[in-house]
């Protein structure tokens, strides 16, 4: 009884994952190969009503865009290891947000932006931080971790 239900689980996923692919609209997928012809090893999944989001390698990075049901580009991101972010920034978030250690880093391209989310940590308080690649902040995301 317990195979047949792993079995009929691991089926109704395989379905679920193909039948998300295939339901990405054809404007999505059209401004996609427009923006990233050189992109290997798609993967495509809902982000949510009115997004598509695309996993992806480009030259040996891993990269993930989203795009709006009817083909409009929103953002792309990729990770970037903590040592090759830029001085700029460095320096904005010791300034700023001294005490605070990086926990993680990705480059963030949108229509009206070029810069980083950087997500920072002191004590329980974790932040999500966008710096432009001037180093202003436009935004700040504020998330207190739960006790266990």
């Amino acid at each position: 009884m317990m195979k047949k239900s792993i079995l009929t689980m691991a089926l109704f996923l395989g379905f679920g994952m193909v039948s998300c692919s295939q339901g990405t609209p054809s404007a999505v997928k059209t401004a996609f190969n427009e923006k990233f012809p050189n992109a290997t090893s798609v993967k495509w999944e809902k982000e949510n009503e009115t997004e598509w989001e695309a996993e992806f390698k480009l030259n040996d990075v891993e990269y993930s865009a989203n795009f709006s049901n009817d083909g409009i580009w929103k953002e792309t991101e990729h990770e970037v290891a903590i040592g090759e972010l830029p001085d700029v920034i460095k320096n904005v978030l010791e300034n700023q947000y001294d005490g605070y250690t990086i926990k993680g880093a990705e480059t963030v391209e949108t229509p009206t932006l070029s810069g980083f989310e950087v997500e920072i940590k002191k004590g329980k308080e974790t932040l999500e931080i966008m710096i432009d690649a001037d180093g202003i902040v436009q935004k700040k995301n504020v998330g207190n971790e739960q006790e266990d």
